[in-house]
């Protein structure tokens, strides 16, 4: 039986567990672990004892002495100054300073792996000497003149992007992040249909602003706002959904809320191919061939949002989409796109994008030749250095060994993903699936304190997104998971 140790009580008060109703909650759901749960977790692990993973893998780079403001210093100005809205990993927030590739480094100099690539947007790796040299030597010549005179930075990453796309999607619309990608498609869906009716999933995260928080599904990120015109569908999740893996059924559900719920005709229709902040939760399969005809049947567009799963972050697919085997009318990227810089990008048909031609559609930094200079870079680097292809054979690596320490440890309940987007479900009791909040709060502080910095997701705040730069080894993963291992066996 796991036991959370008295050391960590007082992390209760914080994050998602803030009361002692939660301590007294979990032993609870500890103790309704059935006998033979007990046995075959004690079976698992009676022979082997786990010690802690030694140095981080070897890596040629010394940290620049940091001579700035102490963390508690940055950690004052930020709360006197940025909006109270704001959170923070970890009970002690770390203050990074530097970055090189796969690793980060805080104020101590110490290294730590990236495992979440600054909320899956460090793409090639922090600071590559490539990308770097491409915005520097842009920025010595122009930084911004906006689209109303010629430049041809935009116009050459434009038609490198286009170039990725697959059908008859070449026009391309710059942004500055994935809420304004996701806006302007929307906006593009309705005015090219005449409809307003948009359809999403349950689960879904498709950004911040007031229009696409609309699209998102998940209350921790809503406010009481108007989101008129927003139908959210079952989600079609293997592992939780009320059909496991039958697309066939969620996609009647699809159909129904058209036939009840609208008018019979509807804008569109958007999706993450595996939700990010959900959890890394990827699509039942054939679900996007079934929806994408029944949208279609009813007037609508079919937007994919790739602003986490593209640019061969999947290993199996440049794409998030094509892991589903359908071709959208709109895509929306940013994160990964940039590498870190402010940028996101539209990708339609002409026919869509003369919709467009109505009015003035303007965006004063889309686009501008810092961002497309690095952009492109990124696109460059990404085929040079096949980082599809290492993803995947990196990310199999990975889900390999994360999948023997599911039978090794009851608390993990779903190991998922492709390539270098993986999560990991921690719950009490694998047969309700009940998701284990308290338990994950502290292995993700324990993991800091080997040096390994991941993510989290999922409604709950129950699943670790493992999403690291597309740099990350083999030796990295190695070590990730043997310090999970560790840290699952301290609980």
């Amino acid at each position: 039986m796991h036991v959370l140790t008295l050391k960590y009580r007082r992390f209760f008060r914080c994050g998602d567990c803030r009361s002692l109703k939660t301590t007294i909650a979990v032993a609870s759901h500890r103790a309704s672990f059935s006998s033979l749960q007990r046995s075959a977790a004690a079976a698992a692990t009676a022979d082997t004892v786990v010690t802690p993973p030694h140095q981080l893998p070897p890596f040629d780079h010394k940290p620049a002495p940091y001579k700035g403001p102490s963390a508690d210093e940055v950690f004052a100005k930020r709360k006197t100054f940025l909006g109270p809205s704001l959170f923070h990993y970890y009970q002690k927030p770390l203050n990074i300073v530097e970055g090189k590739m796969q690793y980060l480094y805080d104020d101590s100099g110490r290294r730590y792996i990236d495992a979440f690539a600054g909320i899956v947007t460090v793409s090639c790796g922090h600071c590559h000497p490539e990308i770097l040299n491409a915005i520097t030597e842009q920025s010595k010549l122009l930084q911004h003149a906006t689209t109303i005179y010629l430049n041809h930075t935009i116009g050459d990453f434009a038609e490198a992007l286009a170039s990725k796309m697959p059908g008859n999607l070449k026009v391309v619309y710059f942004v500055n992040s994935g809420s304004e990608a996701n806006e302007l498609a929307m906006m593009m869906a309705r005015l090219y249909t005449g409809s307003l009716d948009m359809i999403s999933l349950r689960n879904a995260y498709h950004g911040g602003s007031s229009s696409t928080l609309g699209l998102t599904a998940l209350n921790t990120w809503k406010y009481p706002i108007p989101e008129g015109h927003v139908h959210h569908v079952m989600n079609p999740d293997p592992y939780r959904g009320v059909f496991g893996a039958d697309a066939a059924s969620y996609a009647k559900d699809v159909q129904d809320h058209i036939d009840y719920g609208t008018s019979g005709k509807v804008a569109g229709f958007i999706a993450e191919t595996i939700q990010g902040v959900g959890g890394t939760v990827e699509l039942a399969p054939g679900y996007l061939k079934l929806i994408y005809d029944i949208v279609h049947k009813a007037g609508g567009v079919c937007i994919a949002d790739e602003v986490q799963t593209g640019f061969g972050r999947t290993g199996s697919h440049y794409w998030g989409f094509e892991t589903q085997g359908v071709i959208p009318d709109i895509v929306t990227m940013a994160k990964g796109i940039g590498n870190g810089l402010p940028l996101g990008a539209v990708v339609t048909t002409p026919e869509i994008a003369s919709v467009m031609a109505q009015k003035i559609q303007f965006n004063t930094f889309g686009g501008n030749p810092v961002c497309s200079a690095g952009g492109l870079a990124v696109l460059r680097v990404l085929d040079k250095e096949k980082r599809q292809a290492h993803s995947a054979e990196v990310g199999s690596h990975l889900l390999e060994r994360l999948r023997v320490l599911e039978q090794r440890h009851e608390i993990i309940g779903n190991v998922r993903g492709r390539g270098l987007m993986v999560g990991v479900e921690m719950v009490t009791d694998r047969k309700d699936k009940t998701p284990a909040k308290a338990e994950t709060a502290v292995v993700f502080e324990k993991l800091r304190e080997l040096g390994v910095l991941v993510g989290k997701g999922g409604i709950h705040g129950n699943v670790f997104r493992i999403k690291p730069p597309m740099c990350f080894t083999k030796d990295d993963a190695d070590f990730l998971v043997d310090a999970l291992d560790y840290s699952l066996s301290k609980l």
